[in-house]
């Protein structure tokens, strides 16, 4: 069985025991979130929903929070000697799903 959910506007197919890097939820670690957006539910038939499927849910718990690699961003401007460069780290939110309910 498995899931197709909405989260941080992305969407992730997610199945029971798997772990998902999200966008940072407000959440704190080892709690448990209910994530509602569900797109699709596959067990032996499948679910669609317009957007989204009535009733379903997906039970996940809050393993990690914590933020990814740094990328590098370069920028210049031709023939004025300016050059800049930033960094950025993206916080992520680490999920353990639970349970899938349809």
């Amino acid at each position: 069985m498995y899931a197709i959910i909405e989260t941080g506007g992305k969407q992730v197919r997610v199945e029971v025991g798997a772990r998902i890097f999200v966008e940072k939820l407000d959440a704190e670690v080892g709690s448990t979130v209910t994530l509602d957006k569900v797109l699709l539910v596959c067990d032996k038939k499948a679910k669609v929903g317009t957007p989204y499927v009535e009733g379903a849910n997906v039970v996940a718990k809050v393993e990690k929070q914590g933020k990814s690699k740094k990328i590098r961003v370069f920028t210049y401007k031709n023939k004025a000697n300016e050059r800049r460069t930033l960094g950025h780290r993206q916080p992520y939110t680490c999920l353990v799903i639970e349970s899938i309910n349809a």
